[in-house]
């Protein structure tokens, strides 16, 4: 009998949050490499919650957000966090723990 703990990696819903600060063009551009490496490597098992800093400043100090863009992993657990407009692929995937460092 299962407890449901017994999920794989493959079944594992990742829950991200993109902070950002107005829609400047490495916001844009952070979203949309997100949005492509979700596609490509979580499809259907992701969530991305966009937090702009300019409309809601006082979420910044939850994650501690120190540079925008940054991008969290709430879950799975532990959280992790990638700054930057996210274009470098492989860093991202290792920085999500998606995919083993090479």
């Amino acid at each position: 009998m299962s407890n449901g703990k017994s999920r794989s990696k493959n079944d594992v819903e990742y829950e991200l949050l993109l902070y950002i600060a107005g829609q400047t063009p490495k916001s844009i551009l952070a979203f949309a490499n997100l949005k492509k490496i979700c596609e490509e490597h979580l499809a259907g098992k992701y969530k991305i919650k966009i937090i702009d800093l300019i409309k809601e400043p006082q979420l910044a100090k939850g994650d501690q957000i120190l540079a925008i863009p940054t991008l969290v992993r709430k879950l799975p657990e532990p959280i992790r966090k990638i700054i930057g407009d996210l274009s470098n692929t492989e860093r991202v995937l290792v920085g999500l723990n998606i995919r083993e460092k090479v």
